[in-house]
């Protein structure tokens, strides 16, 4: 008995990297998987069927039940046939995770308009599109009278928290995400419906292609592999479960052995003044409190 028996799920992005080891996990745990994948390059070019149909063969080699579905899943009205098609065809979705992305890196003050459009629109209204039309369905359940269960799982990444200098289109996007996920955690909890975001560290085309070396394979083949996407495929698998039914509107990093759980913002310090403050009055409550601080946070990888 698997975690997810009778469950069908659609995984975007999944005909390779994180998407492909989650697809195969809720696979082995039971789920009938639709691999969704548009099969494109890093930056966007060059579609092909191929990713996807491989990956469904790997989950019928092992005995699952899978399909391919071929789309741009920032097209609105894409989205909304991957979703009624699915549930046409196997009475129900039950389980979203949402991983398509592109990059176009490029600081700041050298992006192009169309590059930024582009990583909004493929990360963030990719998420967007199939999480509105899911959670559609799943109202539509509810007013229906009939059960509902529904999970939604999104990618996002530490560049939305460490705001990566090289990646504001990207950092951005992410950071939506995470916004993204909450607000539909709270707009769907009286219907059972979860929301979750995941930020993983691991070794794909994406990571591999802007941090270089750092997610390298060991040399020895009997050593753990930290950054494998297969060591954040688990998570997800509980999230998309019945024993996560409690766990929503929640941000977690997970890469290798490790999972952590983020608090959302909090208050540092609080300030007042008696009336309304006024410019000088903040420079002597505000300025020296950042005389012995960096101007910014300044980005890197957190260890641990």
């Amino acid at each position: 008995m698997g975690l997810l028996d009778g469950k069908v799920a659609i995984v975007t992005g999944a005909g390779r990297g994180l998407g492909r080891a989650e697809a195969l996990e809720l696979s082995k745990q039971g789920a009938t998987v639709v691999v969704q994948d548009l099969g494109v390059a890093l930056d966007g070019s060059n579609p092909s069927d191929d990713p996807a149909n491989q990956v469904v063969a790997e989950i019928e080699a092992a005995g699952g039940k899978a399909e391919a579905h071929f789309g741009d899943v920032s097209d609105y009205d894409y989205a909304h046939s991957l979703i009624t098609e699915t549930a046409e065809r196997y009475g129900d979705v039950h389980i979203i995770v949402n991983n398509a992305g592109i990059l176009r890196d490029r600081m700041l003050f050298n992006m192009e308009e169309a590059e930024w459009d582009a990583v909004i629109r493929v990360h963030l209204k990719g998420h967007f599109a199939t999480m509105r039309h899911a959670a559609a369905h799943w109202r539509q359940r509810a007013k229906d009278g009939h059960d509902v269960y529904g999970r939604i799982i999104n990618t996002t990444s530490e560049a939305a928290l460490f705001g990566s200098p090289g990646q504001p289109n990207y950092a951005a996007a992410k950071a939506g995400i995470i916004s993204l996920t909450t607000s539909m955690a709270n707009a769907m909890v009286k219907y059972g419906v979860t929301a979750n975001a995941i930020a993983p560290r691991a070794r794909t085309l994406m990571t591999t292609s802007s941090m270089g070396d750092m997610f390298a394979a060991p040399e020895d083949p009997n050593a753990f592999d930290v950054w494998a996407p297969e060591n954040v495929s688990p998570l997800v698998a509980f999230l998309a479960s019945p024993d996560a039914a409690r766990v929503s509107g929640q941000v977690f990093i997970v890469w290798g052995n490790q999972v952590s759980l983020l608090a959302g913002p909090t208050v540092e310090q609080r300030f007042e003044t008696e009336g309304a403050w006024t410019p000088e009055g903040l420079v002597s409550a505000l300025a020296g409190v950042y005389e012995k601080r960096e101007p910014t946070a300044g980005f890197k990888m957190p260890q641990g």
